[in-house]
């Protein structure tokens, strides 16, 4: 994330033309990876809150709402490519042993529990 300066999950804001929370998680991960056909597993998976400061310059807070976002198969079994917007600095796949940050460990390990 360019201004926060670490790696975190694909994420954004609701707009007035999202019907849902899950329809906003749904765009903006499709906005922030290029991965089309995407799938969320039923529900919230991780709500967390957190004090930031937003382009105008006023302290808030955020309150996030955590989806899984499913990647469809490709033919040959590969992860999907992903094509990074210019909202980030650089996007890839870790594997689950290999996060760049701890602080996305509760959340992949809330991740696996839910799709198990």
């Amino acid at each position: 994330h360019p201004r926060v300066g670490k790696w975190v999950q694909l994420g954004g804001h609701c707009e007035p033309d999202d019907g849902s929370i899950e329809a906003a998680a749904l765009r903006e991960a499709l906005e922030e990876s290029g991965i089309a056909g995407l799938e969320l597993a039923p529900g919230p998976v991780h709500l967390h809150t957190h004090p930031i400061t937003c382009s105008l310059g006023v302290p808030t807070r955020h309150l996030d709402v955590r989806f899984v976002a499913v990647a469809p198969q490709t033919p040959d079994g590969a992860l999907p490519e992903v094509v990074c917007s210019d909202e980030s600095l650089d996007l890839r796949w870790f594997p689950l042993n290999e996060l760049p940050n701890a602080e996305l460990e509760p959340l992949a390990t809330a991740a696996l529990n839910r799709l198990a």
